[in-house]
């Protein structure tokens, strides 16, 4: 961050993404070479991991000799690859250094510092968690994985069963408000990126820790990086296991998961990348669904697999992208722990969403051209999801005597358009989706959006966007029916229009963005109570709940005290509040929304950074917030300590230090003060 430029004609990008292609939309052929990014702002970036290439005078915003951001690299936000200076979008980036610095235990620990996500746990470690940005539902947003579509057209709930660690993140990207155009339709109102650690040298990293409630943990990682001719290739696996009694009634669990990554590169015009995961979880369900049911259990399994193939010029100024993409997930849930059959209310789902896409951009007089097609296949056989099949089309269910009775399948075709004009400190991005769903009929629908940003100098960025989206119903939403929930196949899509403007600032050792949204949407989907007979059996029906509009608007500061202060024991500190208003309009009255109108009005956050002594450090997370809809707020303190040397690192966590009891759902308690100590190795060769 502070490192000095000897040669200002430089541009400078991050070896980790150079030519390769291994950030977000990666397979929408895009090359995606986000900076180190602050946990608030898309701003500093620091030296680490840092390459110098070509000559570019302007790519580097220079103070005294010193590197304090880099304009030139190129960043998520339009389907055309755009620098962090010209791109007309401001994506929020918590960094590999956030991640170790953090208490956090998992990846959905991560995601609660920043300011516009809302994430509503229900178990520990990662275990069921509802993600959701900016007022909106954890159906809403879409999930990747280097570029890859991991969300769960099932249901929301699963969607954060990931197959990596966060030993396996380099980065974990951001993009809030409706972004179909750009990201597909399950970017309704946002868009979460994980990107992996791209393997730079031969190593082995392995950890171990244990703590509060039986909690115990491995993880293992391998890479290999190497150059044979014009061949550059990088490899890595990884594997890891937890456990845990669990910090309340029936919330034990146990979890692994498995991933490899490879990169092949040659003559710098032609890039392969592929990965491999599965992440299996089995966990007391306690009352995830029902308040009525406390013995609840769930397992479940979910895989991945994709290859992409790109072609392009060594000056990158065009880029050919195919690609193609598998996930599989299977869901085995018992109402009552233990007891089995559709009497019981046990079900088991069995889902396959694959398909293939094609994407290119060419860069030219008029500016920059994006065009794309993505074609995906969704089937799932179910006990309880879909459509009744023929007794003769029964399917047989591995390890259990019952048998998929229901199938249901859809096919989602998306054609996109973009093209970006830059003139000066000015940068315009319009384009449009064209999509076809079969789970509605064989039309296209078209959903246009524009981003625009204007830089009057170097410290100062506004933007302001436009765009529309529509969400088809999950499986759930439409086929589920039990004792609790009752789903409705004659469902709308939700759509909605996003408007957001904001502004970024930054000079050495302090950055800042406000930004303000304002989203309205029609036909919006919630599981809600309607009738007194529905309250007293705890008893949810899902419905179109008419039209909601949310407006707010979210703030992040950060200083940076060891620019400002080299040898202040204070290194970092980082403020974030976000504000939410909800306007909702139906024609039928709702005694009690489980998940729409029960949206964050306040949340603030604060983090602190700080030496202790030597190698020993601690960085604290403050986090208060206030949920509509009966919710008592809440402040929540974590924090790590640790000693880090080169090979070895040794840390406490605690999370919820003042044993707070809260909650995030209505029904479900979460633990007080979990404590886990670990220690992390790393050798190299």
């Amino acid at each position: 961050m502070n490192k000095t430029i000897f040669n200002k004609r430089a541009s400078l990008k991050f070896s980790h993404f150079s030519n390769k292609g291994y950030s977000l939309f990666s397979v929408l052929g895009r090359v995606v070479a986000i900076g180190a990014l602050s946990v608030t702002t898309l701003t500093y970036a620091k030296a680490e991991g840092i390459s110098v290439e070509g000559a570019k005078a302007d790519s580097v915003f220079i103070r005294g000799g010193k590197a304090y951001e880099l304009d030139g690299v190129t960043v998520t936000g339009s389907r055309a690859p755009m620098t962090v200076e010209l791109s007309p979008k401001i994506v929020t980036v918590m960094t590999r250094e956030d991640i170790q610095r953090s208490a956090a235990q998992t990846i959905n620990d991560v995601l609660k510092l920043a300011t516009g996500v809302d994430v509503r746990q229900r178990g520990g470690f990662g275990v069921q968690t509802d993600i959701s940005i900016n007022g909106g539902t954890f159906d809403q947003i879409a999930i990747f994985l280097n570029g890859v579509n991991i969300s769960n057209p099932q249901t929301g709930h699963n969607a954060s069963d990931f197959p990596v660690a966060l030993a396996d993140i380099d980065h974990v990207e951001i993009i809030e408000g409706a972004s179909s155009r750009v990201f597909g339709t399950s970017a309704f109102n946002g868009a979460i990126n994980i990107v992996t650690k791209k393997a730079s040298a031969n190593g082995v990293e392995a950890n171990v820790e244990a703590g509060s409630f039986g909690s115990l943990g491995a993880q293992g990682r391998l890479q290999m990086a190497f150059r044979s001719g014009k061949w550059e290739q990088a490899y890595s696996v990884s594997g890891g296991y937890k456990r845990s009694d669990g910090g309340t009634e029936n919330s034990d669990f146990e979890k692994g998961q498995g991933y490899a990554n490879l990169s092949l590169s040659y003559d710098r015009r032609l890039d392969i990348g592929a990965q491999l995961g599965i992440a299996s979880q089995s966990y007391g369900a306690n009352t995830f669904y029902s308040a009525k049911f406390n013995n609840q259990y769930e397992k479940t399994d979910h895989g991945i697999a994709s290859l992409n193939v790109s072609v392009h010029n060594q000056g990158r100024t065009w880029e050919v992208t195919p690609a193609v993409y598998y996930n599989k997930f299977k869901d085995h849930y018992q109402l009552t722990r233990g007891k089995e059959g559709a009497a019981a209310g046990e079900n088991y789902h069995n889902l396959d969403v694959f398909g293939g896409a094609v994407n290119a951009y060419v860069d030219w007089i008029a500016g920059k051209t994006a065009v794309g097609v993505d074609i995906g296949k969704e089937r799932i056989y179910s006990t309880a999801l879909g459509n009744q099949l023929d007794a003769a089309d029964y399917k047989s269910i591995p390890g259990s005597d019952r048998q998929y009775t229901r199938k249901g399948e859809r096919t989602n075709t998306n054609v996109m358009l973009e093209h970006n004009f830059i003139f000066g400190g000015f940068t315009l991005s319009a384009g449009v989706l064209a999509n076809r769903n079969t789970g509605l009929d064989n039309k296209f629908r078209f959903y246009p959006g524009v981003d625009a940003s204007y830089r009057p100098n170097a410290n100062w960025k506004v933007y302001a966007s436009w765009n529309k989206a529509l969400r088809m119903p999950t499986y759930t939403d439409l086929y589920i029916s039990n004792a609790v929930q009752q789903g409705d196949a004659s469902l709308r899509p939700e759509k909605n229009s996003a408007f957001k403007i904001g502004s970024r600032y930054r000079q050495t050792g302090f950055s800042a963005v406000l930004s303000g949204f304002y989203t309205h949407g029609k036909d919006m989907i919630d599981w809600v109570q309607t009738t007194e007979t529905e309250l007293t059996d705890s008893k949810y029906h899902v419905m179109n709940i008419g039209k909601l509009d949310n407006m707010g608007f979210n703030v992040d500061a950060e200083i940076y005290m060891n620019e400002l202060l080299p040898r202040c024991f204070v290194t970092n500190i980082r403020l974030g509040y976000a504000y939410i208003n909800q306007n909702h309009e139906t024609e039928t009255e709702i005694l009690k929304s489980l998940y729409a109108l029960e949206y964050l009005r306040h949340k603030a956050v604060f983090g602190l950074d700080h030496k202790i002594w030597s190698k020993l450090s601690a960085s604290w997370s403050v986090r208060w917030q206030q949920r509509m809809n009966g919710y008592h707020p809440y402040t929540k303190v974590d924090c790590k300590v640790m000693w880090n040397d080169r090979k070895y690192s040794v840390y406490v966590k605690a999370d919820n230090i003042t044993c707070h009891r809260y909650y995030d759902l209505s029904a479900v308690k979460q633990p007080g003060l979990w404590v886990m100590a670990g220690v992390s190795v790393n050798f190299g060769w």
